[in-house]
């Protein structure tokens, strides 16, 4: 569906159609349950909810899928009105894509229909066996395509391609697991997310936060009170039921609302209840009635107390006030998740910042892994074509050299940051694009030059590779220290204005990652770290490098990638230069930068 928009010209083209279908869907099965009047009223209180308005501009599953699990409940409905077969057909068509789509979500919205249906076939009729055959066989074939693609996937038509992805992360209770965050989601703890995520649902997310469900409760008493129940209300609003209990059983309810204790973090605060996001349909529904008979009910009173020229004067005035009122509530409700996805926007563009305005010739950007070895999570945003031969591709930060062998011919960078990457917890980062170059030769020097605080009293180095580690100390380091990292085809050890505390050299593996550490000592136990990393690769007697990644790390915690050197975004004094050389032989101990021949390389940094 998002690949139709692009089709178009954007796949934000996607987003409006879809939406735009949610909206003329809610109208066209409202006006099938009740009249047109009511099915107007249902689908502008739905573009007011504000869980519609934000996932119907996220490119995410749930707001595509209740357009096709609603393009299923109007053709149901019209089947069962009409008796035509073949809308009963696309009614199982639409579920069977919507089961291909989001199979528990299919499953849950067509329970309902399902109950209903076999409720028809009881008696002697025919059509309705016909009708309903009709729809199953069709929807039935959505599910076999469906188990054809994991048998192809997966190897199992059982196995669907997200359980293969994250086995842990799924239905049931027991253990659960994503990203290296785990859970025994039990009975108790399920029914406790679960009435928070729906408390939120019908507070904050639904049209007019309480005003909204009250409303909906109304409709639902006044078609009670009146006896007015009919198997398609009926089944409307069983998706209440369906839909809520069904959850409980998927783990996801708890992880959107982050630490159950607080009431502002967790992605639920941004996105809202998504799994939830079927309901606003009923809900929307059922409050439209509400509106439609209280103003029924509103103009029976005022006629009986006032006479035929006061009586539209006086309810166009109460509805008025109503309508403003209710307005006033569902505008104050949509702006609070509004303001927050702006702040977030915001703070993803500082992030992406390095690419805005640039454009890529043959290049290959390498991407740092803050949520674990996903290449487009969190940088959805950075995205590699389907042939790999796009004007720059991207790559996770493992395994370089293989990436680099393999496109020998692109110029290659490396994206990093400065901070904590979490757009959703108000993190700003500076971020920076390096070049990176590609050093090979029988052995290489890396000089590091570092700019050292009045404030230091010492500075301790550690060297350290996969292999082992070594460590070094600079006592009287001045205003600056010079040093070189010397790499061979064996090993590395660390030359210039520092002194061995031990052994001097660290061997080094076939795919190694040499690291130094340099902790400025400033005294009563503060400082902070400069940190330089570099790939090497040996092979065939020469040894192969690339340019490191340095980072200056007032923070421990933020060593390791969120700490990226970027000139001018540290503090004053602090500053690193390195320079890459081959070939350039170890002739000055101090660490000074020599002259050079004509056989060296030189990177600068």
């Amino acid at each position: 569906m998002f690949a139709f928009g692009k089709l178009l010209g954007s796949y934000r083209f996607a987003l409006s159609l879809i939406a735009g279908s949610n909206v003329w869907l809610t109208y066209s099965l409202v006006t099938e349950v009740f009249d047109r009047r009511t099915g107007i009223i249902a689908a502008l209180l739905l573009v007011l909810s504000p869980l519609f308005l934000i996932q119907s501009a996220l490119f995410l599953s749930y707001a595509p899928t209740t357009a096709l699990n609603l393009a299923f409940a109007f053709a149901y409905f019209r089947a069962n009105r009409t008796g035509d077969l073949h809308t009963a057909a696309l009614a199982g068509l639409f579920i069977g894509v919507a089961f291909f789509s989001r199979p528990y979500t299919a499953v849950l919205f067509a329970i309902p229909f399902i109950v209903h249906a076999i409720w028809t076939l009881y008696g002697d009729n025919r059509s309705a066996r016909m009708r309903q055959a009709t729809t199953a066989v069709v929807g039935l074939c959505g599910v076999m395509i469906a188990m054809g693609y994991n048998a192809l996937m997966t190897g199992s038509p059982l196995l669907f391609p997200y359980q293969a992805f994250a086995p842990h992360d799924g239905l049931g209770f027991g253990h659960r697991a994503i990203l290296g965050y785990e859970r025994i989601y039990t009975p108790a703890l399920a029914l406790e997310a679960n009435a928070r995520v729906v408390s939120a649902l019908f507070s904050d997310w639904v049209v007019a936060g309480p005003l909204g469900t009250a409303l909906a409760t109304g409709g639902l008493f006044a078609i009670t009170i009146r006896r007015q129940w009919d198997g398609k209300k009926a089944v409307l609003a069983a998706l209440f039921c369906s839909i809520i209990v069904g959850n409980i059983c998927f783990w996801g309810n708890l992880n959107i609302l982050g630490v159950l204790e607080s009431s502002d973090d967790g992605l639920i605060n941004y996105y809202g209840p998504q799994y939830h996001f079927d309901l606003l349909v009923p809900t929307a529904a059922f409050a439209a009635h509400g509106a439609v008979v209280g103003t029924e009910r509103l103009r029976h009173r005022i006629s009986g107390r006032f006479d035929t020229g006061r009586t539209g004067s006086i309810l166009a005035v109460v509805l008025l006030a109503s309508t403003v009122t209710f307005g006033g509530v569902a505008a104050v409700t949509v702006a609070e998740p509004l303001r927050e996805n702006a702040a977030v926007s915001t703070q993803l563009e500082d992030g992406y910042e390095p690419f805005e305005n640039r454009s890529f010739d043959n290049a290959l950007v390498f991407l740092p892994t803050p949520y674990g070895d996903w290449l487009n999570h969190p940088f959805q945003a950075l995205r590699n074509d389907p042939e790999f031969d796009g004007n720059v591709l991207y790559a996770i930060q493992e395994n370089q050299f293989a990436v680099v062998d393999a496109y020998p011919n692109r110029t290659f960078y490396r994206y990093g940051y400065r901070g904590q990457w979490g757009p959703f917890f108000g993190s700003p980062v500076d971020a920076n694009l390096q070049r990176v170059q590609v050093v090979r030769g029988e052995r290489i020097v890396l000089e590091n030059h570092l700019t050292v605080p009045a404030t230091a009293s010492s500075i301790s180095i550690r060297l350290a590779t996969n292999q082992g580690y070594a460590y070094y100390a600079a006592d009287d380091p001045g205003k600056s220290l010079d040093f070189r990292l010397v790499t061979t085809e064996r090993n590395v050890h660390l030359v210039g204005e520092v002194e061995s505390l031990g052994n001097r050299s660290v061997p080094i593996g076939p795919q190694d990652s040499v690291q130094i550490t340099a902790f400025v000592d400033q005294g009563t136990g503060s400082g902070f770290n400069y940190r330089v990393r570099m790939p090497v690769e040996r092979s065939n007697g020469t040894v192969g490098v690339l340019t490191p990644y340095v980072e200056v790390c007032q923070d421990p915690r933020r060593c390791g990638g969120e700490a990226m050197y970027i000139p001018g975004e540290t503090v004053p004094d602090v500053s690193v230069e390195t320079r890459l050389v081959k070939n350039q032989t170890e002739t000055n101990q101090r660490g000074d930068r020599k002259p050079l021949g004509q056989d060296d390389l030189v990177v600068h940094q």
